[in-house]
């Protein structure tokens, strides 16, 4: 699974919010989800319609466990 919040606006046809922890950071280097790398420590799943969840600031309690 890639999930890029990241992609500039001009470059997608849909409304995006962008990164939390990006805004925070003033940066726009992290991801929800890289494939075959890694999954982001706030992220907390994808919700019907492809809505993604970010726990930002609060880490995700449950990554990790199986």
């Amino acid at each position: 699974m890639d999930i890029d919040l990241v992609t500039p606006k001009d470059q997608i046809s849909w409304e995006q919010d962008p990164c939390p922890w990006n805004v925070a950071e003033n940066v726009s280097n992290h991801r929800c989800a890289e494939k075959n790398i890694s999954i982001c420590p706030y992220f907390c799943g994808i919700e019907y319609q492809d809505y993604v969840l970010c726990c930002y600031p609060n880490e995700n309690p449950l990554q990790g466990t199986k």
